[in-house]
């Protein structure tokens, strides 16, 4: 039951970072920080999402995050008042993958918890 929830929330944010990376720069949302650490931050938290939600699917999960990030930012290549950057992109596939490094992590110290207890 939790993972399908966490599943759902991976889904959403992603559906709403799409929403944030191609949306109209003045709707945009935006936080204190540097759009660097933004990127960052999101796509870490998308990939350690994902690998939670997913995690006998790490090359889903891959193509999901890393893909998405790539995608992002070319449809942004579309937008009028948008645009794409190749270090933009990078910091994104960083975020995901240390996300998804995290993810992969909490769930390893996890069973090794479990086991400990056995």
């Amino acid at each position: 039951m939790a993972q399908k929830l966490v599943a759902v929330v991976a889904w959403a944010l992603l559906c709403f970072l799409a929403y944030a990376s191609v949306s109209p720069i003045g709707a945009r949302p935006t936080l204190p920080a540097s759009t660097s650490l933004e990127h960052i931050a999101a796509f870490a938290t998308v990939g350690f999402l994902f690998h939670l939600a997913y995690p006998r699917h790490v090359m889903f999960v891959w193509f999901v995050v890393i893909g998405s990030a790539a995608l992002f930012e070319l449809m942004q290549l579309v937008t009028i008042d948008r645009h794409a950057r190749l270090v933009d992109a990078f910091e994104k596939m960083a975020g995901g993958s240390v996300g998804m490094f995290l993810g992969r992590a909490a769930l390893y110290f996890e069973q090794a918890l479990r086991r400990r207890q056995i």
